[in-house]
């Protein structure tokens, strides 16, 4: 039985369809990316999984358990958390106080603070405890958003650009904690533009373009896929429109 899956799953918002009846499979232990040119639906996806949004179709399924339309705090108590692309802390408290509400709201029970101190020092900010968000660059800023998700203890995180905004330096610090919270067994899956960050952690990947699954397969099958290279070039061969291919830049497919 797989740890998540989502059955025809179809959002529509007016006469616009952003999720367009996708249907996925994510086994306990992977770690799994989604990736897609802009507009493409992934964090949509990512907000019918999690509970923010209710689909208008289809169904999501834990631990094999329904939980279509499950709000964002109940699926945190079972064990699914996300973490949000625009990090928010809560500026008024401290660091640890930020990681224990984390643990407040997930599957843990007793010592609130100690899971808090226990998340801060997996992503090494145990040092700063007592500091306030407003003392912290964005890529510590990122580090605390994990700590706050790794408080809840989950089975599962998806991570929406857990990475984006970060310089080269910062975006390693943070592929290595991936790769660090998927070997103590927790299933990631991820949204990534940073394609070099993104392929690198991914047993699998999974491919959207105009809320559509077009491909799903292993980084190198996916980066060898016409259909993905035309989902972000368009049709043609690259160059033809004066786009870079997607192995120029940060945010191409390798």
């Amino acid at each position: 039985m797989p740890l998540l899956a989502g059955d025809n799953l179809t959002k529509r918002f007016g006469g616009l369809v952003a999720v367009d009846d996708v249907s996925f499979e994510i086994e306990r232990g992977e770690t799994v990316g989604l990736i897609g040119p802009n507009g493409a639906g992934k964090s949509t996806l990512f907000n019918l999984v999690s509970g923010t949004y209710e689909p208008t179709a289809g169904t999501v399924t834990f631990r094999g358990e329904d939980v279509t339309g499950w709000p964002p705090y109940r699926l945190c108590g079972r064990g699914l958390t996300k973490s949000h692309q625009i990090v928010r802390p809560f500026e008024g408290l401290t660091l640890l106080e930020n990681a224990a509400v984390g643990a407040e709201f997930g599957r843990g029970e007793g010592d609130t603070y100690g899971r808090a101190r226990e998340a801060l020092s997996f992503v090494g900010l145990d040092g700063m405890a007592d500091a306030t968000p407003d003392e912290l660059s964005i890529g510590s800023l990122k580090r605390l958003e994990i700590a706050r998700v790794l408080a809840t203890e989950p089975d599962l995180v998806l991570f929406d650009e857990v990475a984006g905004g970060l310089d080269y330096e910062e975006t390693e610090t943070i592929v290595d904690l991936i790769g660090e919270i998927s070997d103590r067994g927790t299933t990631v899956f991820l949204i990534d533009h940073v394609m070099r960050a993104l392929m690198s952690v991914s047993d699998r990947v999974l491919v959207l373009d105009n809320g559509r699954l077009i491909a799903r397969g292993t980084p190198a099958e996916i980066q060898n896929d016409q259909r993905v290279v035309e989902a972000y070039l368009g049709e043609g061969q690259p160059g033809d429109r004066g786009e870079e291919h997607p192995g120029d830049s940060g945010e191409g497919l390798v």
